[in-house]
């Protein structure tokens, strides 16, 4: 922080009174300040009166469209500024994970599919469309990325992540926050990584419950994310985790989010509470007797902000104070971290949006346009028997699921349209979502999307067969006499995604079985068992075990929750448009009965000692994980290291020659993966370093060449010191974890324990 800076907080700091102060460390929801869906003077004055740290959700929590949104927080921030003792602006935030979570924001695809497009980038562009759009309305905090791994699909929320590998995660986070946060904050909305740490691993994949890791997992795997933003984006935000490691519950333990995250990690941002933890603390992990004990703990741990409004740290806190169960400068030094980012904001200077633009900046057509790209590249062709692309001579096309007719299963669980179906129920007790809250433009559906690219002679047929989670199967019979009359059937199954009962992923919606929800699967089996040629395409937010579907299906696309413009992309591979190119970031069992499964296995894990296999299944992913298919097909020749000798500060070459040898143009992601054959603490089979996704025609050559520092092969060892040991590495090129084209050796020389003094999370890669 600045000198300027610094004397500008605590020449405010010192001015305020205890009541102002604990304000600062509090927040509420947009809806507790409105009736009837607008601003309330009477509820303004009660809630605001000694000002506020943070707003709630001010767009993805009411149906205000963008404008009028825009005007409602520069109404908050004059009310706050002109009507209260000091004038201190509020942080106004809100969810972003797949897009800006306001009326007519871009609805992006969810993480899952935006990391299966291997290419960082197009998260940083992602998410310089959702700070435009942030930031003309107002909101300067976005509560995202998600960097947990997720190596548990049972879990809900797998869908918000970027897979199960760190060092994708660690790139994705990047790029996602570099976006958000811009070169400065005054232009930029803080971006909030979560959940620290340890949330995905919950028991059972069930959500919230006690993580069970061991401390070298944790700072091997869940911590490296985490690392990445902070070294190398400057994350300004981190938000904590709901579950209790080792008999500590993250947001009451000093130990991991001051002693880990600040003083080990070096976080100098802010720490605020997710959702409700603080008296969760009281209500679900029965921790503390009182909400007054959860709250002091918390604060004691180090989280400065309570969100989404305040129930602890308000007059609690107070009394706590009081009563000599916390400190004043706990108090003090939470509010001076929230001042500061406020000041990084520029929030003094520049409190208002300007209302002219905010309709032009989200009608921008290239919002949609590089929506359709990302869905595009997000696509993983699973499965082809010479299916796809379609012929557009086809006579007759049965589009048939769940998913085939339904813009809304785009979409994920923090969505605009998700959300305010929950709000729906839980503050204006309606049943139905008005379809043009969806998102600010049509929709197009898979049926609608094949219908605008089939050839006009073919005659379309669609049955929606079963719901996604119902377990009605009346539609089965009229789905499956329509098959038996097309020359090829799209079967669209998957997920709906969100927070309600009704949905089948998303946060709070976790899976036992891990088949497809509803009767699905029975629907699939009808529909195989006519005979005909099917193609299935998945809208899903997990990884499904599908071994029939796998074995009897002609082709699989896998789309996850693709976003507005998932429609058309999906429509645009199936016909031949372009050439999917995704690759999956993370693994799909054969069976619920494999999780944990993921590629970055120790030696020991995934086998069966002495066997191998279990009694009644393989221990191999049904895919794994880098794998997709494409139209062409490619080869890997001339593997290269350079030296074939190094020390831990050296920089190794890896060169191969990738080529084009089919007869279309398209996409691979080139994999580096690497295996330290012997350690001090064992090293997993295969570990991603490196890759690359290009473009080449037919016959085109590309040499790839990956400059490996060897100080990216540091790991943690029993003291929690970041080493380097000498010895043999494996070097792997391949298309996915388990299609290895090409193999090499590199030794690793220097004494029995080289210290490193940062995580390196790049390996620099490029195509000549």
């Amino acid at each position: 922080m600045g000198t300027t800076t610094q004397n500008r907080v605590d020449n405010l700091l010192s001015r305020m009174t205890l009541e102002e102060k604990l304000a600062q460390m509090g927040s509420c929801w947009m809806h507790e300040l409105q009736t009837e869906g607008a601003l309330d003077p009477a509820k303004m004055q009660r809630y605001l009166q000694l000002g506020i740290g943070q707003i709630t959700r001010p767009g993805g929590n009411t149906t205000l469209p963008p404008l009028a949104l825009a005007q409602a927080t520069n109404q908050l921030q004059r009310y706050l500024i002109e009507e209260t003792r000091l004038g201190i602006p509020a942080i106004l935030h809100e969810e972003t994970c797949c897009g800006a979570m306001v009326r007519e924001g871009t609805m992006f695809p969810e993480p899952i599919g935006l990391a299966s497009t291997f290419r960082p980038a197009l998260a940083e562009a992602m998410t310089t469309v959702i700070r435009r759009q942030m930031l003309a309305v107002g909101a300067r905090q976005a509560l995202a990325p998600v960097l947990d791994l997720a190596r548990d699909p049972r879990w809900g929320r797998t869908e918000e992540t970027f897979g199960e590998d760190p060092t994708l995660i660690a790139h994705f986070g990047i790029a996602y926050v570099r976006g958000l946060q811009s070169d400065s904050l005054e232009q930029g909305v803080l971006a909030t990584g979560k959940h620290f740490i340890g949330h995905s691993a919950s028991q059972s994949g069930l959500n919230c419950a006690p993580a069970h890791l061991g401390w070298h997992e944790l700072y091997d795997l869940y911590l490296a994310p985490f690392q990445a933003v902070i070294d190398e984006a400057h994350i300004a935000t981190i938000m904590n985790s709901y579950p209790e490691l080792d008999g500590e519950v993250v947001a009451a333990s000093r130990r991991i989010l001051t002693g880990l995250l600040r003083e080990r990690l070096g976080f100098e941002g802010l720490l605020v509470s997710d959702y409700e933890a603080i008296l969760m603390l009281h209500s679900y992990h029965k921790m503390t007797p009182t909400l007054q004990h959860a709250a002091v703990l918390a604060l004691q741990a180090g989280i400065e902000v309570e969100l989404p409004t305040t129930v602890g740290y308000g007059e609690l806190l107070q009394q706590a104070l009081d009563a000599g169960k916390v400190e004043l400068e706990s108090i003090k030094q939470a509010v001076r971290r929230h001042l500061e980012m406020k000041f990084k904001l520029g929030l003094f200077e520049n409190p208002y949006v300007e209302e002219g633009r905010v309709v032009e900046i989200f009608a921008a057509p290239e919002n949609r346009t590089l929506a359709r790209e990302i869905a595009r590249q997000s696509l993983v062709l699973l499965k082809n028997e010479q299916l796809l692309p379609l012929s557009r001579s086809a006579g007759t096309l049965a589009v048939i699921g769940p998913n085939a007719h339904s813009g809304r299963a785009f979409m994920g669980d923090y969505s605009y349209a998700s959300q305010r179906e929950l709000a729906a129920v839980q503050v204006e007790h309606a049943t139905t979502l008005p379809t043009d809250l969806m998102t600010g433009a049509p929709v197009m559906t898979v049926l609608e999307a094949v219908r605008v690219l089939a050839n006009p002679a073919t005659q379309l047929m669609y049955a929606r067969g079963c719901d996604n989670l119902e377990p009605d199967r009346s539609g089965i019979p009229e789905a499956v006499r329509l098959a038996q009359q097309a020359d090829v059937v799209v079967l669209v199954l998957g997920d709906r995604s969100g927070l309600l009962p009704h949905c089948s992923t998303g946060e709070t919606r976790d899976s036992a079985s891990l088949r497809l929800p509803g009767v699905q699967n029975e629907l699939a089996q009808a529909i195989l068992d006519t005979g005909k040629p099917v193609i299935v395409v998945l809208i899903n937010g997990r990884p499904y075990a599908i071994p029939e579907l796998s074995t009897r299906a002609g082709a699989i696309l896998e789309a996850w929750l693709p976003g507005e413009e998932g429609g058309m992309a999906i429509a645009e591979a199936l016909f031949g448009e372009f050439n999917p190119g995704g690759k999956l970031p993370i693994t799909f069992p054969r069976s619920v009965g494999q999780v944990p499964i993921h590629y970055n296995h120790k030696p020991s894990a995934m086998t069966s000692n002495w066997y191998g296999d279990f009694v009644d299944e393989s221990v191999k992913p049904l895919y794994p994980f880098g794998h997709g298919l494409s139209y062409t097909t490619f080869t890997y020749e001339q593997l290269s290291i350079t030296p074939v000798q190094a020390t831990a500060n050296d920089t190794v070459e890896i060169c191969l020659e990738v080529c084009n040898s089919g007869a279309r143009r398209g996409d691979e992601v080139v994999q580096l993966y690497v295996h330290d054959e012997y350690a001090s603490v064992p090293r997993p089979v295969k570990e991603l370093k490196g890759y690359l996704r290009l473009t080449l025609d037919p016959g085109e050559h590309k040499t790839i060449v990956f400059h490996l520092p060897v100080n990216q092969l540091a790991f943690y060892n029993h003291d929690f010191d970041l080493i380097v040991e000498p010895g043999r590495v494996e070097v792997l090129l391949g298309s996915s974890a388990e299609d290895i084209r090409l193999r090499g050796n590199l030794e690793v020389t220097g004494p029995e324990r080289m210290a490193v003094g940062r995580r390196i999370f790049f390996c620099p890669v490029e195509a000549r």
